[in-house]
C-alpha cells in the first residue's frame, strides 16, 4: 500500500514539475521582432577626414561611402546624407538706388547660418520624409532657411539662399547616393574652392517607410596648408607688418607695371 502511495506522488511531482519550473524560472516574453535594433543597420565612413587647402586648391568631393543590412532602392530602404558647417551670423544686405547710384539699402540679420551645407539622398527627399521630419533635421534648404533666427521677410531669406547657392557654400540634391550592388552606397558632397576652415559634421541617415530608423555622424576637418597657411597665420599674429608688407607689395607692383608700360 505504501509503495503504490509512493509511485503514485512521484508519477505527480514528474507530471507537474515542468510548469512549476516555468512558474519559478518566470520566463521572459516571447523577443519582440526590432530589425532595427537587431545589428548595425547601417555602417558609413569617410573617405578624407582631414582636407587640406593650399595655394592650388580648386575645391574638392568629399566621398561618403557605407553598407546597410537591408536592400537599398525603390523596393527598400533609402539613404540620406547631409554636411553642415559651423554656423555663423549672416547678414543680407539689399542694394537700392539713390542718386543714380547703387548703395546698401535694408538689411537682415541672420542667425546659426549653416557656414556649408549639402544635401543628397537616393531619392528625392521630399517624398521620403514629411514636412515635420525635413523640418526637425534640416533637410532641405527651405525648411533649414525658415528655422534660422532673423526676420521672418521671405525675401530675405531667399536671398540668402541665392547668395549662399551661387557661391558654391550650399548645395540641395546637387549629386545622388548611388546604390551598388543593392547593400552598398556613396555619394559625392561638393566641397567650393571657398570653403572655410574648421570643423564638419557629415550625418548619413537610414530611411524606411518614411520614418529615420539609424543614423550615423562622422565629422571632417578643413586645414591650410603650405605658404597659404604661414600668410595666414602671420596675418593674425601679425596684423600691423601683414598691412605694411600688402602696402609695400602693391606699391612695387605698381612701379613694375608702370616700367612695363612704358618698355611698351
Amino acid at each position: 500500500m505504501r509503495g503504490a502511495a509512493s509511485a503514485a506522488l512521484l508519477a505527480l511531482l514528474l507530471l507537474t514539475a515542468p510548469a512549476r519550473a516555468q512558474r519559478e524560472g518566470q520566463p521572459a516574453p516571447p523577443p519582440q521582432a526590432r530589425p532595427e535594433l537587431a545589428g548595425p543597420a547601417l555602417a558609413a565612413e569617410i573617405a578624407q577626414p582631414r582636407i587640406a587647402v593650399d595655394t592650388a586648391f580648386t575645391g574638392a568631393d568629399l566621398l561618403v561611402f557605407g553598407a546597410t543590412d537591408r536592400l537599398l532602392g525603390p523596393a527598400g530602404d533609402n539613404v540620406v546624407v547631409l554636411g553642415l558647417g559651423a554656423p555663423r551670423d549672416v547678414v543680407v544686405r539689399r542694394r537700392v538706388r539713390r542718386v543714380g547710384i547703387w548703395v546698401n539699402g535694408p538689411s537682415a540679420r541672420f542667425r546659426e547660418v549653416p557656414s556649408y551645407y549639402a544635401l543628397a539622398a537616393s531619392a528625392p527627399v521630399a517624398g521620403l520624409l514629411d514636412e515635420p521630419a525635413r523640418r526637425e533635421r534640416r533637410l532641405g534648404l527651405e525648411v533649414m532657411t525658415a528655422r534660422l533666427p532673423g526676420p521672418r521677410d521671405p525675401a530675405f531669406r531667399q536671398a540668402l539662399i541665392d547668395l549662399k547657392h551661387a557661391s558654391g557654400a550650399w548645395n540641395e540634391e546637387a549629386s545622388p547616393v548611388e546604390v551598388s550592388g543593392g547593400r552598398l552606397f556613396h555619394a559625392r558632397l561638393p566641397l567650393p574652392s571657398t570653403i572655410a576652415t574648421g570643423d564638419y559634421v557629415v550625418q548619413v541617415m537610414l530611411v524606411r517607410a518614411n520614418r529615420i530608423i539609424a543614423r550615423q555622424e562622422l565629422s571632417f576637418r578643413v586645414d591650410r596648408v603650405g605658404a597659404t597657411a604661414r600668410i595666414a597665420d602671420f596675418s593674425r599674429g601679425q596684423p600691423l607688418l601683414y598691412g605694411l608688407a600688402c602696402v609695400v607689395l602693391a606699391a612695387l607692383a605698381g612701379w613694375l607695371g608702370s616700367v612695363v608700360f612704358r618698355r611698351g
